[in-house]
């Protein structure tokens, strides 16, 4: 049972509200001291759970503040109607605790706004049209001026009072007392009028009322008084139709009504009708809470990103209310910002183009649960992945200034020596995909200069140069050795070219030289084809190009160009490095958790891709989601990162990539799943239970704070007073909640800790307050003999017998037992001693386990005893020598004498029964009796009787009687018998049916069968007519007769099957026919096809 406390903090008021406003209900409940969190339930009245209400009336919100720990609950009316008014009530539960609070609302009308229409006040409530819900009164109530009424003091029974009331006081009483379903009652009370009238057509009526859950069905049954009546079923007034959700079923007297597959448009009032009379009832058809299956996820976005919260629920079609921020989200107020997704039992919010105004928390509700989710927003930053070079080229060549941004999306403009280029035959400018490209044919010495590419709406800008080299015509020998003029970047002998993996290198290197010198390309001691193919060698007159297609980490090494002529020989080398994205991080493993973040470490990537690294990107999520939220969006330097903002209890798992010059490497493999926790608080009620020479018993309590990572378990530790030395007593950990702590220094005084362990670690130790000195406690043995132990212990043979009785006394006793002050060595009977009681028992008593059994404990020369009396018992057997000893008039005398046997326990009296010699059937005279005697009186005279007798003791009758030796002859005195002439009873009648045919309304396709029933002697002749003609030797058609019973079986009946049937008994005393309607429908989805 809860226990009632003090949990709210802020309680909800009485209001008075003015129609047709909004008005809202705030209660805070403090949850610092609660072990889960706590349930709130919003009620109207005694019983309305408002919840199940919930809806565009009625809407409830939930926020908890964590620094507080105080949960914060709203229940908000939209447009106050007068049904609003009455008495309401919050109650909160927490396991063990609860509180509740009582207000009041009041409503006060606006004078100008009248009812002009009457008929507007008669609707429904609800949304599922016109037959959903009940009639909504309140409009037609009188306007009256405000009076604040106090809640009766003493229990009113409202019906007496609307019994003796006038009709015209209905609503005051009603507004009186907080009935809000005024018409519901009313119903009620003029049937508690109407029922003693006695109904001459229903022998059952239908129950006021009956509640049915939403997709079940429910039948409703009457019973009627004239088997061949015809009834009616009525809806809010209107007839019902049998069809495959309104079901008629016609079972003798009784009459029943199938709704299957309930919904809110079957909430209304049912009328049975037979003739003039009428019965009533209401169907309540509950909707279940929707909940929330799956929860929505946290989202780390930058501006002009879309973004989408997912929810999945419960049912298919239920409605979700979106809000943020505490303000609800709708297609009325969202505009063009906001779209909706509904598909099936998914719900999705979509925010097209995500800004620095959308950041905030995210709400889901449902009538039956709610999620939330926080969204993160930054500033779009622009990545520069690769930059332009400078180019050194020769006129009527081609210039290609090249560029990657991160950013697909992005434009920009290029600039020569700041002024915009313009796109012309000759210069052409294209953006595809993430690379920007500025290519200029047959350039010019009027083409060289500075070219820039600024990214349009970020200030950041990509420059190169331009350089135009001139060739000079001299006149040269024609013996000229040749010459290799390399220009690169490089500086020193080593001339290093770099170049990203999978781009394409080119380098071209001018040879001079007369006559023309031989060219040969060379990777150590690999001469470099000029064939085809990836890796080749271009050789045009004046220029060799070295050429490598999608450059690999392969590729990169020292390279060796040679030319030679009849004049010479020259030689260059050269160094071709190899840049990439760095592999993965490595090793990423979660290393401590807090209450709602957790510090994740990681291993540099073993290659960093020939560019120093310059830092680090994290992502995560949850268990079980597909979504990865990004963590930071500026490179993280460190290799140990503190992720925050995260759900205690909640599952994660991380995943990071590595960053350098070239790019973003691939994500690395995820950690292990990981869960933010807290410690737990310190264990509770820490105390000594037992002290021996070398050893302490402890035991206490869990901490009252336990979080979602639980206890895996204690640890115990201990040191001398006086001492900060502390040892641990157990080397595993304790699941329990108690320990003896084993090993301790005699006479030493000791301090005890104990601390509770789980995975964020250790809790605050519980510590003792004062030391304990370790020293056996003498105490006397005492028996502590339980109280129904204290008088006899009566058993049934073969029932087990466990007794067990504690006794106290340190050191530990000695516990010995007797039976009949002989020690007990039964080996049938068990007996089994711990340190603080002692057990007997029998696992199948018998009769011979019955005696005295003494209990003896004792220390050194003090001992204590106690005496226990067990009885075993069992049925008596037969009493002996039953004989009649006189017999008069109609009275016979019986005498017997007691059992051999009486099962061991005293007999308590006797059961007596009678039989004559013509039924030879007993029947019982006497029961209990206590004498060995009886007397037996109104015999009948003619009859001749035996007589048998039961003893009877605790355990029952004995199994076999005690069968008297002689009779008792009740004899005649003088009387002579007529005896009628017999005669013969005519048992042959005309046919005459007993049920009827019922009119039926199937679906086509569907087997169907019609019955009725039939009775007459000799066996009628059955014959089934459609349309008045015969059915016969039709497989579509399947006849049965079962005693009486007869039934036509239909086949997959088609729009053709449809008519009057009729079933005619025939035989030769009469004749007898029945007949009813057969309609046959297609259904409206089968129509359509």
């Amino acid at each position: 049972m809860s226990e009632l406390t003090g949990l709210f903090v802020l309680k909800p008021e009485s209001v008075t509200a003015t129609k047709g406003k909004d008005v809202t209900f705030v209660a805070k409940v403090d949850s610092s001291r609660l072990t889960r969190k706590p349930a709130m339930k919003w009620l109207k009245g005694k019983w309305l759970d408002l919840a199940s209400k919930a809806g565009k009336h009625l809407q409830f919100k939930e926020t908890y503040d964590r620094n507080t720990k105080i949960y914060t609950y709203e229940m908000s009316i939209i447009k106050v109607v007068d049904g609003d008014a009455g008495g309401y009530r919050c109650e909160v539960t927490s396991k063990d605790k609860c509180d509740s609070c009582a207000f009041e609302v009041s409503v006060q009308a606006v004078q100008e706004d009248q009812q002009d229409n009457i008929l507007e006040a008669f609707k429904r409530s609800g949304d599922a049209g016109e037959d959903a819900g009940d009639l909504d009164f309140s409009a037609l109530l009188k306007k009256r001026k405000e009076k604040k009424t106090e809640e009766p003091k003493e229990d009113v029974d409202v019906w007496e009072i609307l019994k003796a009331a006038k009709p015209c006081d209905y609503e005051k009483i009603a507004f009186q007392y907080g009935i809000t379903d005024l018409r519901g009652m009313l119903k009620r009370l003029k049937k508690m009028k109407a029922e003693s009238k006695k109904s001459e057509a229903f022998l059952m009526k239908l129950d006021p009322a009956y509640s049915v859950d939403k997709g079940k069905k429910i039948q409703l049954t009457v019973e009627v008084a004239d088997p061949n009546a015809a009834i009616k079923w009525l809806k809010n007034g209107q007839e019902i139709k049998p069809s495959a959700k309104y079901v008629f079923e016609s079972v003798g007297n009784k009459r029943s009504l199938t709704i299957n597959k309930c919904n809110l448009s079957d909430d209304a009032a049912y009328e049975c009708v037979v003739g003039e009379e009428k019965c009533f009832t209401e169907v309540f058809v509950k909707e279940p809470p929707v909940t929330i299956t799956k929860l929505l996820d946290d989202v780390h976005t930058v501006v002009g990103e879309k973004v989408e919260f997912e929810v999945e629920v419960s049912e298919e079609g239920a409605n979700v209310k979106w809000m943020k921020d505490g303000v609800e989200l709708n297609r009325e107020t969202a505009g063009s910002k906001y779209r909706f997704k509904k598909d099936g039992k998914r719900h999705v919010l979509i925010i097209n183009e995500a800004t620095k105004e959308d950041i905030g928390m995210y709400y889901a509700f449902t009538n039956g649960g709610e999620s939330k989710a926080e969204l993160e927003v930054e500033d779009k930053e622009l990545e520069v992945l690769q930059s332009i070079a400078d180019l050194t080229v020769k006129a009527a060549e081609q210039a290609v200034f090249k560029c990657e941004v991160s950013d697909e999306k992005v434009t920009g403009k290029w600039f020569k020596d700041g002024v915009e280029v313009q796109a012309s035959d000759r210069i052409k400018m294209t953006h595809i995909g993430r690379t920007h490209k500025l290519t200029i044919d047959d350039v010019k010495p009027s083409d060289a200069g500075d070219y820039t590419f600024v990214p349009d709406g970020y200030a950041i800008s990509l420059s190169a140069k331009l350089n135009f080299l001139e060739i000079k015509i001299e006149y040269v020998p024609r013996q000229d050795p040749p010459k290799i003029h390399l220009d690169t970047s490089g500086t020193g002998s080593k001339n290093t070219i770099t170049v990203v993996a999978g781009n394409k290198l080119r380098l071209d290197v001018e040879i001079t030289g007369e006559p023309a010198p031989v060219v040969c390309w060379m990777k150590g001691d690999e001469v470099v084809s000029e064939a085809e193919g990836r890796v080749r060698v271009e050789t045009r007159k004046t220029v060799s190009s070295f050429v490598i297609e999608g450059a690999e980490k392969g590729d990169e090494g020292y390279y060796t160009i040679t030319v030679t002529n009849p004049a010479g020989e020259d030689k260059a080398e050269l160094f071709v490095k190899i840049v990439d994205v760095p592999y993965p991080p490595e090793n990423v493993k979660c290393t401590s958790v807090g209450e709602d973040s957790a510090v994740i470490t990681w291993d540099p990537p073993s290659f960093d891709g020939g560019v120093p690294v310059k830092g680090y990107l994290m992502e995560r999520k949850k268990i079980g989601s597909a979504r990865w939220t990004k963590l930071n969006f500026d490179v993280f330097e460190s290799t140990t990162y503190e992720a925050k903002k995260m759900i205690e209890g909640v599952l994660y798992e991380m995943r990071v990539y590595a960053v350098n010059g070239i790019g973003i490497s691939q994500p690395s493999a995820s950690s292990k799943p990981f869960m933010p926790i807290a410690p737990t608080g310190e264990p509770t009620r820490l105390m000594v239970e037992d002290v021996t020479d070398t050893t302490c018993a402890l035991k206490w309590r869990p901490p009252e704070k336990i979080g979602a990572g639980g206890i895996d378990g204690y640890i115990i530790e201990y040191c001398v007073e006086g001492s900060d030395q502390w040892v641990q007593a157990n080397q595993e950990l304790v699941g329990k909640n108690q320990y003896r702590v084993k090993g301790l220094p005699a006479g030493e005084k000791m301090l005890f800790r104990v601390v509770a362990v789980n995975m964020a670690g250790r809790s605050p130790p519980a510590t003792l307050s004062q030391a304990v000195t370790i020293r056996e406690i003498t105490e006397n043995p005492k028996i502590r003999l339980p109280r129904n132990l204290r008088s006899k212990v009566i058993k049934p043979v073969g029932e087990k017998v466990n007794l067990v009785i504690p006794f106290q006394g340190k050191p530990r006793p000695v516990v010995t037992w007797y039976k009949d002050s002989v020690l007990l060595e039964d080996k049938s009977v068990g007996t089994r001693t711990t340190g603080v009681d002692t057990i007997l028992f029998i696992r199948s008593a018998e009769r011979s386990h019955s005696g005295k059994y003494t209990l003896t404990v004792q220390i050194e020369n003090m001992s204590d005893s106690a005496d226990l009396h067990i009885q075993i018992v069992e049925k008596p057997g037969p009493p002996i020598d039953v004989h009649v000893t006189d017999v008069w008039g109609f009275n016979a005398a019986l005498e017997w004498k007691p059992p051999k046997d009486d099962g061991n326990c005293e007999i308590i009296g006797y059961t007596i029964q009678k039989a004559d010699k013509k039924t030879k059937e007993w029947f019982t005279v006497y029961e209990h009796n206590r004498r060995p005697s009886c007397t037996v009186s109104d015999l009948v005279m003619g009859n001749e009787y035996s007589f048998r007798v039961f003893s009877e003791n605790i355990c029952g009758l004995s199994d076999n009687p005690g069968i008297s030796k002689n009779t008792a002859v009740i004899t005649k005195t003088g009387l002579i018998q007529n005896r009628l002439p017999y005669k013969e009873k005519d048992m042959n009648s005309s046919p005459k049916f007993t049920a009827p045919l019922v009119d039926r309304s199937v679906i086509a396709g569907y087997t169907t069968a019609i019955s009725c029933a039939v009775r007459g002697n000799p066996k009628p002749k059955i014959i089934w007519m459609k349309n008045n003609m015969m059915i016969e030797g039709d497989p579509k058609f399947l006849i049965q007769n079962n005693q009486g019973v007869l039934t036509l079986n239909i086949r997959k009946p088609s729009l053709f099957d449809g008519g009057r049937y009729s079933c005619k008994a025939v035989n030769e005393l009469g004749e007898d026919e029945v007949e009813c309607k057969l309609e046959v429908r297609v259904l409206q989805e089968k129509a359509k096809k």
